[in-house]
């Protein structure tokens, strides 16, 4: 429906009217594959999500016992904390992971 101004009211068109100056649309050719959707996602999205799933580790980590890092602080500056003992442990761990 048209409207030119309050006293020229156009009625209702039909929706098969001929369109001028439109051309068909063509079908695909048979040697052409449609084209296909596609769906990229850009740097910042990646990195959004990416931290998104770190911010979400960090609120199921442990608390942290302050008292037991301020302990091994104090073994490592008074040279204590580093024995043969722990020192084996560790190497046993590392060669159970690589194994």
């Amino acid at each position: 429906m048209h409207v030119y101004g309050s006293t020229h009211v156009h009625g209702p068109q039909s929706v098969s009217a001929p369109h001028h100056g439109r051309e068909p649309a063509q079908a695909p050719s048979a040697g052409r594959a449609p084209a296909a959707d596609q769906l990229s996602i850009s740097d910042a999205g990646s990195k959004a999500a990416e931290a998104a799933g770190l911010v979400d580790q960090v609120k199921h980590l442990p608390e942290v016992r302050q008292e037991r890092i301020d302990q091994i602080r104090a073994q490592i500056a008074g040279g204590t904390y580093e024995t043969q003992q722990k020192l084996d442990l560790a190497v046993e761990r590392l060669l159970d992971e690589l194994g």
